[in-house]
């Protein structure tokens, strides 16, 4: 986990079908308006589900490459409230050097995500 991801208070919420679904609290770390989440922390949320999704699968294949982002695009959907949010990824592809990730951030109802992500990660093999 990422300092900023810690800073924000980030953490595994469960694990399903091998994906950690992360979580943030609301907290005054994370508000933006006074009762609603910072876009800031959502798209935090959003990037660490991605990369915590990324690894996961990485890890069971038995790769530990380091993580560059080529692009990350966020679009948000409605605010979020002063109550935990939760995200989780999907790899779309993954090939030998990039990778495309697809996450959702929700509140109440994982039928209604409040943000989404669509991340293009470049995957470079550590040298050693």
């Amino acid at each position: 986990m990422t300092a900023y991801a810690r800073a924000l208070g980030i953490g595994v919420h469960a694990v399903e079908d091998g994906t950690p679904v992360m979580t943030v609290g609301f907290s005054t770390v994370v508000e933006g308006r006074p009762g609603a989440f910072h876009g800031g922390a959502t798209s935090g949320l959003l990037e660490t589900a991605g990369y915590a999704a990324l690894r996961a699968r990485l890890e069971r294949e038995g790769r530990w490459p380091q993580f560059k982002p080529i692009n990350i695009t966020v679009q948000f959907l409605s605010a979020g409230k002063n109550k935990p949010t939760f995200a989780s990824a999907r790899i779309t592809r993954l090939g030998r050097r990039i990778a495309n990730v697809s996450v959702e951030a929700w509140q109440d109802d994982r039928s209604r995500p409040i943000a989404t992500a669509v991340m293009n990660i470049l995957m470079a093999e550590k040298r050693g």
